[in-house]
């Protein structure tokens, strides 16, 4: 079978992954530089493969053309390979990197951020109270209530806050040119390296102070690199998920006024909605990349050893198998609303609970200051970012007063 060509674009997300749905619970897909993987869109088979230590991350020990020297450095995708951090790591180096972060993002650490949470989103809310009437609510408000709480989080100044999110933009972009790809990798570290070492002159009460002590006081526990590469991680995903989540709960209220009168009488639970729009859109939309460690067989396909597998999160979130003819339907009182939207086994996402902290704080909040909140664009003419893993909307135009 000819491997399939994903669109850089992330044109018509969902439309691509029932294609390769069609093909099969695993096919091959060709990657941006004609870079092969596997593409799984199976849920069940997303779960067996995460739970699977014969599926590995680390590009180093086990993606043959990587160690080779046949991925390029300015490739598109390369900081989704090349980090080292516990994104990219492998048993028992994937366990000890992500203790080191773990105590940050435990249940109570994560229910003490509420009150900023809060405070963020009402000072966003009396913004946009305060200007015009139609505005980009992703740019406005989805936007800046993560990154604030995550540049909190990381005592990241205000000057190294646009510098970095257009940097984190383009790592999930996937139509960057090869020369884009060189100077934003090199830009992306700029700011980190400049952050750590602002952080060594002046400690402060952050978690980039105490990964810097860490690896201050204990350089066995965490090397320089992966000192830069967890942050690097820690600060883009920390908000990129909880962005599109924002912005696909926004308008999948605003294109289902039912739903939405649902949740105004409390028919509906702003958990429900939460979680179904996890499932709908899942705000990652394809994950890069995993690795067989030796020759796997899947439901008749055999993966071969080396072998890089894409994972399908957007497709496994509306498989039939799991959620039957309405899958592709936004139903947030559906009794099934299970999906794979922070990941699986070992590399579950640790900002999960924050994420979903900062949806159900914002949501109802902004529900509630603006109820005749309407899009002031047809639904069709909302465009996605550029980006096959990256599943948002480029601007979400709206009303705040209704039109």
């Amino acid at each position: 079978m000819h491997p399939y060509v994903l669109d850089p674009t992330g044109r018509d997300i969902h439309r691509e992954a029932a294609e390769l749905r069609a093909r099969g619970p695993a096919t091959p897909v060709e990657l941006p530089g004609g870079v092969r993987a596997w593409a799984i869109t199976s849920a069940e088979l997303i779960r067996r493969l995460l739970a699977d230590p014969r599926v590995s991350k680390d590009a180093a020990r086990h993606w043959p053309p990587w160690s080779a020297g046949e991925i390029p450095e300015d490739w598109p995708l390369h900081l989704w390979v090349s980090a080292r951090n516990m994104f990219t790591a492998y048993g028992e180096e994937h366990r000890r990197l992500r203790s080191l972060v773990a105590k940050a993002f435990t249940a109570r650490r994560t229910a003490a951020l509420r009150p900023r949470v809060e405070r963020i989103t009402a000072d966003l809310l009396d913004a946009l109270a305060a200007g015009p009437d139609r505005v980009d609510l992703r740019e406005r408000f989805a936007h800046p209530l993560p990154i604030e709480v995550i540049c909190g989080l990381f005592g990241i100044p205000d000057a190294a806050r646009s510098g970095l999110r257009q940097a984190v933009d383009l790592i999930f972009a996937t139509t960057t040119s090869p020369a884009e790809a060189l100077a934003n990798h090199q830009a992306v570290y700029a700011i980190i390296g400049d952050l750590v070492a602002d952080k060594r002159r002046s400690p402060g009460d952050d978690l980039t102070s105490d990964l810097v002590a860490v690896r201050d006081d204990d350089g066995s526990r965490l090397t320089e690199a992966e000192l830069v590469d967890t942050l690097l991680l820690l600060v883009s995903a920390g908000h990129e998920t909880t962005v599109n989540l924002l912005d696909h709960a926004i308008t999948a209220l605003l294109t289902h006024p039912d739903q939405l009168l649902g949740v105004r009488s409390g028919a509906v639970s702003w958990s429900d909605v939460i979680e179904e729009t996890l499932r709908w859109q899942a705000p990652v939309a394809n994950l890069p990349l995993r690795y067989a460690v030796e020759d796997l067989v899947l439901d008749g396909v055999v993966i071969r050893r080396g072998e890089a597998i894409l994972t399908g999160y957007a497709a496994a979130g509306r498989d039939p198998a799991v959620h039957g003819d309405s899958a592709d339907r936004f139903a947030p009182g559906r009794a099934d609303k299970s999906h794979l939207a922070f990941g699986y086994g070992a590399h579950h996402c640790l900002g999960a609970p924050l994420a979903r902290l900062e949806a159900g704080v914002a949501l109802p909040a902004l529900v509630d200051r603006f109820p005749d909140l309407a899009l002031a664009v047809r639904p069709d003419e909302l465009r996605p970012v550029p980006s096959f893993i990256s599943n948002g909307h480029a601007a979400l135009p709206v009303s705040l007063r209704g039109v």
